[in-house]
């Protein structure tokens, strides 16, 4: 993780170094590890900038993993990934690629990520843990510059395959007249556009809010001006509960290729790919159970009752459990933790039954918003166990009072939220307990990732 920090997170490397140094020693005593004494120097570029204290735990601790990386395979995930070996086939680059849910589906499909984009270092962070990529196969950073400086970059994406991602279209709205490539709050997607121009690559995928679909004849003009008459173009609306899994999310896709391959029919095969229902409780129901937290300021500590940054524990295994883990055991659980409520939230927690919201009888009494409950419906709500939950969101950073846990007085915690967007348990969000909350809700399930890549991945096949 070192190398990451110091090429791509350096000013805040000192904090960031000692946090490491907890998880690591944490994980040392869960496992019973003995640390190495060790004159060998991994890091001599943070002499100095780290306590000495630490710098003599940094290296103890990375000659400790050396010699135990291979009996403890987790821990590969704290050393520089392999050297920079790029994908003979298959390979694909993700731009806004987040804490990397679209990148992991992908890969699932049997996809390999050349290289990444992604501008909050934290959330970088959390893609370069899980997934094995080398440091410098990261451009953390804004996408406008990776694209004027394409060239120093161009030995990523010979080849490619593949070219993903999500550009933020703040100027994007039903009523704006303007043309998205116009408006200058869009120049995120114009650089998507640009980035496409340059690559060229055989497929590309393009996510983005359900209302985009208003816009297609627009977007699909776009792309033809950048890309010309190659691609073949189709879009479809996808709700992850049409594919099985536990949530009612509705995004955007748009795919394109240069295969001569009808993109219409790919839409038509994928959706298709319908599984048994998952609802919410399939999916949260054998996590430890976490009391309501009514103490401020306390987000560090780690105990039984209000959850763990990271827990060695072993779970009941359930069909969802096996079918998001692809039945691997999974040796921690991370970034299963509840967060501050105040005690009237609390109450109001326990009051409600599941499905209701702000405006039910049994908090009139104490509902803030009484006044205006017409404008707060929704202030509260309390999830049903037995419905797909309602869609993730980066809003849970602010507060969890619109995902009440069905049955707990408490909001659902990050990796309840994690489960539903179909990550694996042994993916490990990065960075703060808010942060956490917003890198989940703006992933693509992993799982519907996971179904596109491989409808996708079946015509590369072919050509």
């Amino acid at each position: 993780m070192i190398e990451f920090y110091l090429k791509h997170n350096s000013k805040n490397i000192k904090p960031l170094v000692d946090n490491l140094l907890n998880e690591l020693e944490y994980i040392f005593e869960t496992e019973k590890i003995s640390t190495e004494k060790t004159d060998k120097i991994f890091f001599p570029e943070i002499k100095g900038i780290v306590s000495n204290s630490s710098y003599e735990k940094i290296n103890s601790y990375y000659q400790t993993i050396e010699k135990n990386k291979e009996k403890y395979p987790f821990l590969k995930n704290y050393v520089n990934k392999n050297r920079i070996e790029l994908p003979k086939k298959n390979s694909f680059v993700d731009l806004f690629a987040g804490c990397g849910g679209l990148s992991l589906g992908l890969t699932n499909a049997g996809f390999q990520p050349a290289f990444v984009n992604e501008i909050e270092p934290t959330f970088a962070e959390t893609f370069y843990f899980n997934h094995n990529l080398h440091a410098d196969q990261y451009y953390v950073g804004d996408i406008n510059k990776l694209v004027t400086d394409i060239d120093k970059h161009s030995k990523f994406f010979k080849n490619t395959t593949l070219v993903c991602g999500g550009p933020p279209c703040q100027g994007f709205s039903m009523a704006n007249r303007q043309r998205l490539i116009d408006d200058p709050r869009n120049v995120l997607y114009k650089s998507y556009l640009r980035f496409l121009h340059e690559v060229r690559p055989q497929f590309f995928i393009m996510e983005n809010v359900k209302g985009m679909a208003h816009k297609i004849s627009e977007i699909i003009a776009d792309f033809k001006k950048y890309l010309g008459d190659d691609y073949n173009f189709d879009y479809a609306l996808l709700n992850a509960k049409d594919f099985g899994l536990p949530q009612n999310r509705e995004r955007f896709f748009l795919i394109g290729n240069r295969n001569g391959v009808d993109t219409h029919k790919i839409f038509e095969n994928i959706r298709k790919e319908y599984k048994s229902q998952f609802v919410l409780k399939d999916a949260i129901s054998n996590l430890p159970e976490l009391q309501p937290k009514s103490i401020k300021n306390n987000n560090d500590i780690n105990n039984e009752e209000f959850g763990f940054m990271m827990r060695k524990v072993k779970l009941k295994k359930n069909k969802f459990h096996t079918f998001i883990n692809d039945n691997k055991e999974t040796p921690f659980l991370f970034n299963h933790k509840n967060r501050y409520n105040n005690e009237r939230d609390i109450e109001i927690f326990n009051r409600l039954p599941q499905g209701a919201n702000s405006l039910h009888s049994s908090i009139s009494d104490i509902m803030p918003y009484a006044s205006r409950n017409h404008m707060f419906k929704d202030k509260y709500f309390k999830l049903n166990e037995n419905e797909v939950c309602k869609t993730i969101t980066s809003h849970m950073k602010f507060d969890c009072n619109m995902y009440i846990h069905p049955t707990q007085a408490r909001g659902l915690s990050p990796r309840e939220a994690a489960r539903v967007q179909t990550f694996p348990d042994n993916y490990f969000f990065r960075g703060s307990q808010n942060k956490w909350f917003t890198q989940i809700g703006n992933a693509v399930p992993v799982k519907l990732a996971e179904i596109i890549g491989k409808h996708i991945i079946k015509h590369l096949c072919s050509h």
